[in-house]
């Protein structure tokens, strides 16, 4: 088995491995880009670690961002300058070392619509956001800001409207694809020897005394139930942070408590809007991005408080109309409902601020404690940070002199598939030609795989007919949709079309025209029947249809009755569709 592969074999083995007799140092509750995080750092400083997640990897808010990795401009104008000197480090860190094929440095736009005044500060504070930047880069740097006239920023991106600017600013951040950098993150740590298994639900935590000595879990696969034994638990649980302190005993005075802040992304054709950089802009209630990407773009967010049920929060007509007010307000493009080919909904799990309808308010920063001898929470913090976080919560692990004993390596450990990105680039550049591809098909691979793409070539070549692209989605190989179930521990069919082939978030029929060639290929390698096949369609099926028919809803409410409308494939021990 190839070192850092995720399958339905390396699960099993791993349920079993953290249920024996030995015990584990760390177990890490939450597959999101937290707790991904910290199985790694904990494994690399060579504590016995094991992960588990109800869900798929990456199922919940990690999957479902605005896909950046940034410091944070706007945080400056709350003067946290500490925040976004750290992002900005860990941003360089991501370019430079850690994934260098899956973070991609930005151009963004800022309009300017007053010739002096917001000139003037927001160059300065644009400014203090370079020279942050310059201090962190760990060697990526990206170029400076610039500015530009009018004339000059309508011809970087066409489609402004001239009567909303008088100029720009140009600066850099960095795009990424949340599920993958997730996933990168478990198979990296599975790789260095954790044990990792999605699908696998914590239903409640065993104590002795007052200590909590391990979890007990439910494979969610096969029913069957584990007892896990750990020195230490980690819960990084995001919006679900208050229910796994629950079953630790904690009571609601004495844990830490997460607002859901829920926020929205559309995704149109590259077409339809005409562009060469990413937009930033500053809306009453929160910040608009529009981000292109390789085939589309990107356009978010909303910052709302949600109430109903956590594990399908979905984007309302209400959402998706002020969206588009938003996005139509600068540019000339006139978007409409129609012209939206994908959408997505998440969830951001910021620590509960006095008044709980001011989520704009709320820091982002992180908070580790330990609620009871054996248990550590952490919550709050953002994607861009998940690597300090994860360091902070095993440092807090270990305690003071453990971790000056035992320090963390995370900052000089690439993720799978980030180290030789540059000669991988240049082999699959060779190879190209002979295989039919042109450069867009080499930066989409090395973009999602960076030195693993040469693995996909060696299946092509064992099995030529992984070489095909898919008939209903052509930027996407055959072999990518082996790689999810051969590599990185898809499941299911929604697994693969939800975090590592997104179709559900890029075509308009959110990938049902593209099931029955996912499912030809992936039943062989999951064992599926006939049956099963069946049953993975339909259930795909219904979900599309319920995410659709919940967009045409005004209210939250309303809207999450009609998603949960469809059940799940794959439910939750005690959770109600």
């Amino acid at each position: 088995m190839t070192p850092g592969a995720l399958t339905r074999q390396t699960r099993a083995a791993a349920l079993a491995a953290m249920s024996d007799d030995e015990g584990l140092d760390v177990l890490v509750i939450g597959g999101g880009v937290t707790g991904a995080g910290i199985a790694l750092d904990a494994t690399t400083r060579g504590l016995r670690t094991g992960i588990v997640e109800m869900q798929d990897w990456a199922a919940g808010t990690s999957s479902r961002s605005s896909r950046l990795v940034h410091g944070g401009l706007r945080y400056l104008y709350n003067l946290d300058f500490g925040l976004v000197a750290e992002a900005l480090s860990e941003r360089g860190l991501l370019l430079e070392k850690l994934a260098p094929h899956l973070v991609t440095a930005q151009p963004f736009l800022w309009p300017l619509k007053t010739p002096v005044v917001e000139r003037s500060y927001s160059a300065v504070g644009v400014g203090l956001y370079d020279t942050l930047a310059q201090v962190g880069s760990h060697g990526a740097r990206v170029p400076l800001q610039k500015h530009y006239s009018r004339s000059q920023a309508l011809g970087q991106f066409p489609d402004l409207r001239p009567d909303q600017l008088v100029g720009a600013i140009r600066f850099y951040d960095a795009r990424v694809d949340d599920a993958r950098l997730v996933i990168g993150l478990v198979r990296t740590a599975a790789r260095f020897g954790a044990y990792a298994a999605a699908r696998t639900q914590v239903v409640s935590l065993d104590r002795d005394g007052d200590r909590v000595i391990g979890a007990t879990v439910v494979d969610l696969e096969t029913g069957d139930q584990h007892t896990i034994r750990a020195s230490r638990v980690i819960s990084a649980t995001g919006v679900w942070t208050e229910d796994t302190e629950r079953l630790a005993g904690v009571g609601e005075t004495e844990g830490l408590k997460v607002l859901a802040s829920k926020g929205i992304h559309l995704v149109f054709d590259k077409s339809r809007i005409r562009g060469n950089t990413g937009l930033f802009l500053r809306t009453e209630k929160s910040v608009l991005f529009i981000i292109p990407w390789q085939r589309y773009w990107v356009i978010g967010t909303t910052d709302t408080v949600w109430e109903p049920d956590r594990l399908h929060p979905v984007a309302t007509a209400t959402d998706i109309d002020y969206v588009l007010e938003q996005a139509n307000s600068v540019l000339a493009s006139d978007l409409t409902r129609a012209d939206v080919i994908g959408s997505w909904a998440g969830l951001r799990p910021l620590l509960q601020p006095a008044d709980p309808t001011a989520s704009t308010k709320v820091s982002r920063e992180h908070t580790v404690s330990e609620l009871a001898p054996g248990f550590i929470v952490i919550a709050g913090g953002k994607l861009t940070t998940y690597r300090a976080m994860a360091e902070d919560a095993v440092d807090f692990a270990l305690g003071t002199i453990g971790a000056k004993q035992n320090p963390s390596i995370t900052h000089e450990t690439p993720l799978v598939g980030g180290s030789g990105v540059a000669a991988a680039r240049a082999d699959l550049q060779r190879r190209a030609p002979g295989l039919g591809w042109d450069q867009a098909r080499v930066e989409h691979l090395i973009g999602r795989y960076g030195s693993e793409a040469g693995e996909l070539i060696g299946m092509i070549e064992e099995q030529p007919d992984l070489g095909r692209p898919l008939a209903a989605a052509p930027a996407y190989l055959r072999a990518e949709v082996a790689f999810a179930a051969l590599r990185e521990g898809a499941l299911h069919l929604e697994d693969v079309l939800l975090h590592r082939i997104r179709l559900a978030m890029e075509t308009p029929d959110r990938g049902v025209a593209a099931m029955a060639e996912i499912c030809e290929v992936v039943a062989p390698i999951l064992g599926w029947s006939t049956d099963d096949v069946v049953r993975e369609q339909a259930a795909w099926r219904a979900r599309v249809e319920a995410v659709a028919a919940a967009a045409g809803e005004r209210d939250d409410a309303a809207a999450a009755r009609v998603r949960l409308s469809a059940p799940d494939l794959v439910p939750l021990v005690g959770h109600r569709d």
